[in-house]
This record gives structure tokens, C-alpha cells and sequence, in this order.
């Protein structure tokens, strides 16, 4: 059973820095795209960025610069550094897993979703 755990997540004013981890368990996750999506209260489901198999890193413009995904395969980890961080980035963050191949900004291109971890950024 595939199962990701996020953690990190708090209150932090703009200006800040967090990182979020993603704890993966249940598959050969160094052969899986991982990734990060958000989700504000009242807005859709967002992509934020992604780490393939081979470490190729995809981000949303609203991150680049800003934010950092990395993976740790011998851990099955996956982390989100997030600097400079503003108010528009409070919203719940969402690690997920999805195989390789498949779109990658999509929701559609993953299989398995964490439960979350709230991110509020206060002005």
C-alpha cells in the first residue's frame, strides 16, 4: 500500500522560509515522478513542482526562484523548500506520486496523494 506523509507546514510571515517533507512508502519510489500541488481555500487544486526519475526538476512560474524540490532516494523522501514566501502561497500542500511517462503539471499524472500539510503565510 502506497502511503506519503507530509510534514513541515506552519505559520510564517511574508518574507519566510519553510521546508515540507514527504515521507513514501510502499513502492520503488526512485523510479516514480514526486511532486508538490496546492490547493487555497475556494481556488482549484494547483501544480507547484516536480522531481522525475532522473532528478529533472519542473516548477510552477509562481515558485521558480523561489521554491526547490529535491528527492532523497535512499530515505524514499521528497522536500519543498520554500523561500521569499507571500500570502498567496497559504494554502494546503499536497505531496503525490505518480509513474513515469504521465504529464507531470497535471493532477492527472499521479496515482497516490498525501493527506496534506497547511502552509499560512501571514502579511
Amino acid at each position: 500500500q502506497v502511503q506519503l506523509v507530509e510534514s513541515g507546514g506552519g505559520l510564517v510571515q511574508a518574507g519566510g522560509s519553510l521546508r515540507l517533507s514527504c515521507a513514501a512508502s510502499g513502492r520503488t519510489f526512485s523510479r516514480y515522478t514526486m511532486a508538490w500541488f496546492r490547493q487555497a481555500p475556494g481556488k482549484e487544486r494547483e501544480f507547484v513542482a516536480a522531481i522525475n526519475w532522473s532528478n529533472s526538476t519542473y516548477y510552477a512560474d509562481s515558485g521558480k526562484g523561489r521554491f526547490t524540490i529535491s528527492r532523497d532516494n535512499t530515505k524514499n523522501t521528497v522536500k519543498l523548500q520554500m523561500n521569499s514566501l507571500k500570502p498567496e502561497d497559504t494554502a494546503v500542500y499536497y505531496c503525490a506520486t505518480g509513474p513515469p511517462g504521465r504529464t507531470v503539471v497535471a493532477g492527472r499524472g499521479y496515482d497516490h496523494w498525501g493527506q496534506g500539510t497547511q502552509v499560512t503565510v501571514s502579511s
